[in-house]
């Protein structure tokens, strides 16, 4: 049973960064693509970034395309999301899964294992 734990969040000012890690313990990370999705009180969840398990592919939602970005080391078992330029728009519940499917993307029903997640909150 893979389970994964985000942390890196906080509280941060707008134009900020922050560096998001999910780690992962009971299994590899070697084998799974990785989703990074959000949710701020009051909204769906929505998908914000995903890694392919090789990390040679990699998509982000237009909302922070540019600013943030996803990286892997399977070494130490561990997908990172840093993100730039944060605005207050970003703040929510981060969340990242495992898919064994490489082109599970955004598609929430295709991702096997989640975590409990970690908040983000862009104020002054």
């Amino acid at each position: 049973q893979l389970l994964l734990v985000e942390s890196g969040g906080g509280l941060v000012q707008p134009g900020g960064s922050l560096r998001l890690s999910c780690a992962a313990s009971g299994g590899t990370l070697d084998y799974y693509a990785i989703g990074w999705f959000r949710q701020a009180p009051g909204k769906e969840r929505e998908g914000v970034s995903f890694i392919s398990s090789s990390g040679h592919n990699t998509n982000y939602a237009d909302s922070v395309k540019g600013r943030f970005t996803s990286s892997r080391d399977n070494a130490k078992n561990t997908v990172y999301l840093q993100m730039n330029s944060l605005k207050p728009e970003d703040s929510a519940v981060y969340y990242c899964a495992a898919s064994n499917y490489n082109g599970a993307y955004y598609w929430t029903d295709l991702y096997d294992y989640w975590g409990r997640g970690t908040q983000v909150t862009v104020s002054s």
